[in-house]
């Protein structure tokens, strides 16, 4: 089932969902679907799979040459996908990038998410490999995640690559993109972010999942900007909550976000990790009930691979 009709069924009912990492190369699926059955209890109806790209390193050899060698740490998306669904029996929405594909590339891992049944993906740009300072698209790949969106909006009316295809069934993605309350940090500003989200929108996007964000103040200003700007799917919220002193460094650096100056705080006054999980609980739960007031049509929970803080959010929310 589509994310947009899971939202349609609830009736105004604030859903509870997850986005997962995949496990570690080497760990076996049960650490992950160790890490979801707690969360079970809450019904999610649908969980997200972040994608993590390949990426390589170049060793030098005894005679000197270099040889390329893979780095990528995590095994595929489209198999825990599918995994999930068939123990849980909830729908998935896998995340399908930009970097480290080609259009072909890309267009077959579609036909193979369609195949199993998955009819949910989130389009998005993709981080750039640590070697490059901004994201360099593949040769014959998508430089932004409009591109990407564009070609499963084709796919989604029976449009392939090979045009002289015969009898191709038509895809039926329901496609989600992110959205960015504090403006996607490459943006000039929030409004010229907002123009390339109404194109998202506009190529076929059904709905919008927000990068974290601390300060609610900052979504309800997004969601009122977006409508100003014709954007009318749902926008889901993210929320993460914060769980070591070092991610409230960390998470201002790497996202482009703000922590409040409360928040900032109350973090720096735990004399450890076991009081900032309690803090970053506490400040979760009273972001999730505000949020859930202003009758959002999810709450999204970004997991990070624990599910435990979640666990504790979610026992005081559904």
């Amino acid at each position: 089932m589509k994310v947009t009709d899971h939202i349609s069924n609830a009736n105004g009912k604030t859903l509870f969902s997850i986005e997962i990492l995949p496990p570690l190369k080497g760990e076996n699926i049960q650490s992950l679907f160790d890490n979801i059955d707690p969360l079970m209890e809450f019904k999610p109806p649908f969980i997200d799979v972040t994608y993590h790209r390949e990426e390589y390193v170049y060793k030098k050899k005894e005679n000197g040459l270099l040889e390329k060698r893979s780095t990528r740490k995590r095994p595929g998306t489209v198999g825990i996908c599918a995994a999930i669904q068939n123990r849980y029996k909830v729908d998935t929405v896998p995340h399908i990038i930009c970097g480290g594909f080609n259009r072909e590339e890309t267009e077959n891992a579609l036909i193979d998410l369609h195949f199993l049944g998955i009819d949910n993906v989130l389009a998005l740009q993709g981080d750039a490999i640590k070697t490059e300072t901004r994201f360099i698209p593949e040769p014959d790949g998508h430089k932004f995640a409009s591109e990407l969106v564009e070609q499963i909006g084709k796919m989604n009316q029976g449009k392939f690559i090979d045009e002289d295809l015969e009898s191709a069934a038509p895809t039926h993605f329901c496609i989600g993109v992110a959205g960015y309350p504090e403006k996607h940090f490459f943006a000039p500003n929030l409004k010229t972010d907002l123009k390339y989200l109404k194109q998202k929108v506009d190529l076929g996007a059904e709905y919008i999942v927000t990068q974290m964000f601390f300060n609610n103040k900052k979504y309800v200003e997004f969601v009122d900007k977006c409508r100003e700007a014709g954007i009318t799917v749902p926008i889901i919220p993210g929320i993460k909550p914060i769980t070591t002193k070092s991610q409230s460094n960390i998470l201002p650096n790497i996202f482009h976000i703000d922590l409040p100056e409360e928040l900032a705080d109350e973090v720096e006054k735990c004399k450890d990790n076991t009081a900032v999980r309690q803090v970053g609980v506490e400040w979760a739960v009273k972001q999730a009930k505000e949020l859930i007031q202003f009758d959002v049509p999810t709450l999204h929970f970004y997991s990070m691979g624990k599910s435990d803080p979640i666990y504790k959010i979610a026992k005081q929310l559904f």
